[in-house]
């Protein structure tokens, strides 16, 4: 008879990388509770098997119910205020969601005895533009906008609880994710809004010249990363990357020799933002085992392919 495996609570499971993780967790045998405010997320992007509990994680009260019904033994934290843009109009409510909301998740951890959390935390936006690429772990981190300090902050949170209360931990520090289920309707996600714009024959904008480069790592890498980190009973800090740099005019030529459509691109404006990022993921490799098994095209191919595949159900 197979032993039952634990159950897990993931916030912000009904977004992007958080659904994700609810199905591979579900496929390697996982009880999963689902808690996310549908502020970003889709309750579509859930198995309907999965229970389910719409709240914010701000709502102390009613998060403290669902920590102490449920039970978890485990905690993936992936609700997040995620646009950097918007924590530099209002780093109050970034600060509100990310960092209170994310000790209202420790606190009910911790109430309920949860065995490890594993964090959603940020590569690119912690270090910043690094004299050092592939940039590892131990890189300075000197976050510039309030999201990226917010991160870091909370990643300090989790450090003392594991100190003071012997909570453990995962964190772990993404590049730049991407694949189905991303919303192309924010800032982020350039892979996302290239595909959504070249679908409706638009031509996409680019910021500067698009040589500016970014570590792109599929999603499905990037739960199969986290997963491993719940396995391990070692709390510590990882880089999830591809370790390889592309710039965004590579990354439209893919999309367009994807889809077998051609449009130049529409290049405004100076670009202020990093002009380099990229991971070293070295130490998840050698202390996990785990590497990428998804290049560019392949990660591409299919997250083409859901965007046909949506665009083909709205027309039906």
């Amino acid at each position: 008879m197979a032993l039952l495996k634990p159950k897990v609570l993931v916030t912000g499971g009904a977004g992007f990388i958080g659904s994700h993780q609810v199905d591979e967790l579900i496929k390697n045998g996982y009880k999963v509770v689902v808690v996310d405010n549908l502020v970003t997320g889709k309750k579509e992007n859930i198995d309907s098997k999965v229970k389910f509990y719409k709240i914010d994680i701000r709502d102390e009260r009613e998060l403290s119910k669902v920590f102490s019904r449920e039970k978890p033994e485990y905690v993936f934290h992936f609700a997040a205020q995620m646009n950097v843009n918007h924590s530099v109009e209002d780093p109050v409510y970034d600060a509100d969601v990310n960092i209170l909301g994310g000790l209202n998740v420790l606190e009910g951890a911790l109430a309920s005895s949860v065995k490890k959390v594993i964090f959603s935390s940020t590569g690119g936006a912690l270090y910043g533009e690094a004299e050092i690429t592939p940039t590892p772990e131990d890189y300075p981190a000197e976050p510039i906008s309030p999201y990226g300090i917010a991160k870091q902050s909370f990643e300090k949170y989790i450090k003392f609880y594991k100190q003071e209360f012997n909570l453990s931990y995962a964190i772990m520090r993404y590049a730049n994710v991407y694949g189905p289920r991303q919303n192309p309707k924010g800032e982020a996600g350039v892979i996302s809004i290239f595909i959504e714009k070249l679908l409706d024959r638009l031509r996409p904008t680019i910021h500067g010249d698009g040589h500016q480069t970014r570590d792109f790592i599929y999603v499905k890498d990037v739960v199969k990363a986290n997963l491993m980190a719940l396995e391990n009973e070692k709390s510590d800090v990882y880089n999830v990357g591809s370790g390889r740099q592309t710039t965004i005019n590579e990354i439209y030529d893919y999309i367009q020799k994807e889809l077998e459509i051609n449009l130049e691109p529409d290049y405004k404006d100076v670009f202020y933002g990093q002009r380099v990022s990229c991971l070293s993921a070295d130490k998840i490799k050698n202390n996990l085992g785990w590497q990428p098994q998804y290049d560019m095209e392949k990660g591409i191919e299919k997250t083409v392919k859901w965007f046909l595949d949506k665009k083909d159900e709205k027309r039906g």
